[in-house]
């Protein structure tokens, strides 16, 4: 008997197929207009694009404008690639465009899919942002589809890792910009570092298309992006502690996995205490409790962690003389990105490396808050629908399945639970040896560098070639990825999820062809295509006759989502393919989150050395397990939301604020407004409303007048006369303080003085702001506390980050008005020394530079070094006089000086002293 919701489904269709029926008319309008835009002239294809832009000008939405749109993107891409998509795909688009999260599988052409929606969204002229998760998928697919959109007319751009300003500005200033989120991230906190409107890369958060989004907004979402700048060095401190740890036993410490936490027992505090006096790193009088103790306290923990919690080629790899994090979710290296609060430095000190500097927070945000600025959010990846419910509570994303063009014919096994992890690689390497001999492409799926190795060493032993992609060798990732699918083809790799290239069966002809002309070169290319497809052709027949693409995984993942990747990789576009989970009671997830019930059952069977058990019972249990430390790690990532939303808020503030002061062109009257609010803060302070005449303070009033305001009036003696109240001082500071300030104004030029109090203001707001987060970060650590007096640390949060953020705002008033009361323009003899000081720093750097240039001619026997040249001062920008501010142009804070000195413009002509 059928249960009432499968009996609704049956009669109605579930959510998803209402979805997808829902998309089928605009689908059959596009294709109804195929016949009208294959007879367009590719001059013709352009045109239409204009004819767009000038529509949806005009009023016309983007979603009445679509069916023609995608038609002509679908022209072009059939004669740019020859590429014709597939209605699937086509409704794959039509899901990005109304913002939702496109499942597609591996294999789908989900590449494609995204230039639909990008096209159609760009024609509103605010630009795309199209998201990978690494640089060389970012290169590869813009350059892919960079001949679809300039067949359409659209430009496009790419942002890479080491990119120059100038070419940044050029890929945001495109129709269509691919690039990484790490990229995208960091560019929008730069922006909010810049001093001009005209140095903004990222002019607007319009549409996002987000690739491999689950790994993106998911995986890697409580990753914050920091900016940061170096603080003291303490490298002696992190090496003394590391000396510590290999003395601790098991008793010390206790370590939670679940978690991935590590705490120090009372046993191993007194050790600690006593170790770290006799060593000197702590005073024989202090005790690790005393407040004074919190920083070794702190740095001892982190080292603990580093040498209990992070396994080298597990979670890191050593490159270089450098430590380099792995990501977990794909395996790859992650260069640039460091641990904070000192976790990398003790990383760094438990391998002997150089220590590098801690780093201060200049500016911070999470991938939740930074994707969350975009007008409209979409995704593609292949798999998602395990994370809807977190899709839509924390971005508004809907999760939509969308068919495969061909239906899949991979057969998935039961997974294969072994007692121990070396009965699990053997029977492993049985199943590699019998697939390889008949002829079966395999991928073997292993979760760390470690194990991926182990199996190496295992399949070498039984004389069976292979290759292993990992985060050492991450430069061949694309070549091993194409191979992968070859008759007899053994591949083994960390973590597959997002590698953006198809195994193909066969291999793929593209790097074939490439290989086959780098070994060639003179030979004739077309002729050499049809050559490899024709063996390819041949070689595909016989992968599809041994089975398809044979997926073997050593163990499960925390997510399902990531198994499922891996299972993806196999019976792309209806080939045949098999996959299997071979387990063992070892494993980590077995071990630490599956039911202690199912190893009773596995133990109570009694089963013999090499014997598995096999069924589908024992995928249900594993797949509990895998919801259980999901839903744990959502929670864990809507808590990290909760807090970062405080932050947030703020942050956007702030922000604002920066644009609004960088988009105008004279904000005298913000600064006055700052000044009069000061004054009113002062004598509010100094002189309350219903206090009398004898209890105020005026003589603090008038200090604080000399200090802040730089003015010295006699409000002591203005106190003293007969009728006079708080209001009539106030205006009197009012106008004793504009007067004094309208002064400077003349002394230093109106285009000077509205360009002083622009740098002013945006400095200090910066400086402000970095201060208010370091002090956001100490109040984040200790507010869990607050919890053991029965009090929401949540709630404790925000009152307080919200009272810090007032604090922040007060002190911005005080300090511009003070600085600004503070400058003087330089006087001639001031002047004279700057000069000379700057001739002398040119000649020194001229020498030092001819020098070099001597050395290296003889180094290499190509000349006779002569006498040096005199010193050049030349190198000033054109039309640049020393004494006229006028013909300096007007560079950034942090450009070189237009004299020519080499220094930046902040530390030479544009010192505000």
């Amino acid at each position: 008997m059928l249960g009432i919701g499968t009996l609704a489904k049956k009669v109605f269709g579930t959510p998803n197929d209402r979805k997808i029926k829902a998309t089928k008319p605009l689908v059959d309008q596009i294709t109804a207009l195929e016949a009208e835009f294959a007879a367009l002239s590719d001059a013709d294809l352009i045109a239409r694009t204009d004819t767009f832009r000038e529509r949806h000008k005009a009023g016309e939405t983007l979603d009445a404008l679509l069916p023609e749109a995608f038609a002509n993107c679908r022209e072009a891409a059939t004669r740019a690639l020859g590429l014709h998509a597939y209605e699937v795909q086509l409704m794959g688009g039509i899901f990005l465009h109304q913002g939702n999260i496109a499942e597609m599988k591996t294999g789908e052409g989900k590449t494609l899919v995204a230039t639909f929606p990008a096209y159609l969204n760009a024609i509103a002229g605010k630009g795309v942002h199209v998201v990978t998760v690494n640089d060389y998928l970012a290169k590869r697919d813009a350059e892919w589809m960079s001949k679809v959109y300039s067949a359409l007319g659209m430009t496009t751009g790419v942002i890479v890792h080491d990119l120059d300003e100038a070419s940044r500005k050029a890929a945001y200033a495109s129709d269509i910009t691919y690039g990484t989120n790490n990229e995208y991230g960091f560019d929008y906190l730069r922006d909010n570092m810049k001093s001009s409107l005209d140095d903004v890369l990222q002019k607007h958060h319009f549409f996002a298309i987000v690739d491999e989004v689950d790994s993106i907004l998911i995986d890697e979402a409580r990753t914050p992006l920091i900016i940061s700048g170096p603080s003291q060095d303490r490298s002696d401190l992190y090496v003394a502690i590391d000396k510590l740890i290999p003395d601790l036993d098991d008793s010390h410490y206790e370590i939670d996995e679940k978690s991935r936490g590590v705490t120090f027992t009372d046993d191993g505090n007194e050790f600690l205490e006593q170790q770290l006096h006799a060593r000197g790193v702590l005073d024989p009088e202090q005790s690790l409790y005393d407040p004074e103790s919190t920083t070794v306290v702190h740095h001892v923990n982190q080292s603990l962690r580093a040498h209990k919690l992070f396994q080298k080629d597990k979670d890191y790899i050593v490159r270089a003389g450098a430590v380099v994090l792995i990501d977990e979710f794909t395996g790859r290296m992650m260069p640039g990105r460091r641990l904070s609060e000192g976790l990398h430095q003790a990383i760094e000190a438990k391998e002997g490396l150089q220590i590098q500097p801690e780093n201060v927070t200049l500016a911070s945000v999470t991938f939740q808050n930074f994707f969350r600025l975009y007008d409209k959010l979409a995704g593609m990846t292949g798999t998602a629908v395990t994370e809807a419910e977190e899709f839509d509570e924390i971005y508004k994303l809907g999760v939509v399945e969308v068919p495969t063009n061909k239906p899949i014919a991979r057969i998935d096994e039961d997974d294969q639970v072994y007692r121990t992890q070396r009965e699990k690689y053997e029977a492993m390497i049985v199943e590699i040896k019998k697939a390889h001999e008949n002829g079966q492409p395999v991928l073997v799926g292993t979760t760390s560098i470690e194990k991926s190795e182990l199996l190496s060493q295992m399949l070498e032993a039984e004389g069976l070639t292979h290759n292993v992609l990992n985060a050492r060798q991450h430069e061949q990732e694309a070549q091993i990825v194409a191979d992968a699918g070859r008759l007899g083809a053994i591949t083994i790799a960390t973590n597959m999820a997002g590698r953006g290239t198809d195994i193909q069966l066969g291999g793929n002809v593209d790097m074939q062809v490439m290989a086959a002309l780098a070994a060639d070169t003179e030979a004739d290319p077309e002729a050499l295509r049809e050559a490899e497809e024709a063996k390819h052709a041949d070689e595909k027949a016989k992968v599809i006759a041994a089975g398809g693409l044979y997926v073997i995984a050593s163990e499960r993942h925390e997510s399902r989502r990531i198994d499922n990747q891996l299972r993806g990789r196999s019976g792309r576009q209806g080939d045949p393919g098999r996959t299997s989970f071979y387990l063992s009671l070892e494993d980590d997830l077995m071990r630490i989150f599956a039911s202690e019930r199912l190893e009773k059952v596995l133990k109570t069977l009694g089963m013999e050395d090499g014997e598995a058990i096999v069924h589908p019972w024992v995928n249900k249990s594993l797949e509990r397990a895998q919801a259980k430390v999901e839903g744990r790690n959502f929670d864990m990532r809507k808590q990290v939301l909760k807090f970062d939303d405080v932050m947030n808020d703020q942050r956007k503030a702030i922000f604002a604020q920066r644009l609004e002061v960088m988009g105008a062109e004279d904000i005298s009257e913000i600064v006055t407004d700052m000044r009069h609010q000061l004054i009113d803060d002062l004598v509010e302070q100094y002189m309350p409303p219903n206090a009398y005449a004898d209890q105020w303070e005026t003589e603090a009033l008038y200090a604080k007048c000399i200090e802040l305001l730089g003015i010295d009036e006699p409000v002591i003696e203005w106190a003293a006369e007969e009728g006079v109240d708080d209001e009539e001082i106030r205006d009197r500071l009012y106008k004793a303080a504009d007067e004094f300030m309208a002064k400077k104004a003349v002394a230093f030029g109106p285009e000077n003085i509205r360009n002083i109090e622009k740098q002013i203001l945006l400095q200090t707001i910066d400086e402000n702001w970095r201060e208010h987060l370091l002090t956001l970060e100490h109040l984040r650590s200790v507010v869990g506390f607050r919890g053991y007096a029965q009090r929401d640390p949540l709630n404790e949060y925000k009152s307080e980050a919200f009272q810090l953020f007032e604090s922040l705002l007060d002190g911005l008033r005080e300090k511009v008005t003070k600085t600004l009361a503070q400058i003087r323009p330089l006087t001639e003899e001031e002047q004279q020394q700057m000069l000379a000081q700057m001739a002398q720093q040119r000649a020194a750097l001229q020498a030092q530079a001819d020098a070099a240039a001597a050395e290296t001619a003889v180094a290499s026997g190509t000349a006779d070094p002569g006498p040096a040249e005199p010193a050049s001062e030349a190198g000033a920008a054109p039309g640049f006089v020393e004494d006229d501010p006028s013909t300096w142009g007007s560079p950034g804070r942090n450009q070189l000086c237009p004299c020519g000195s080499g220094k930046k413009f902040k530390h030479c002509h544009g010192r505000l002293t």
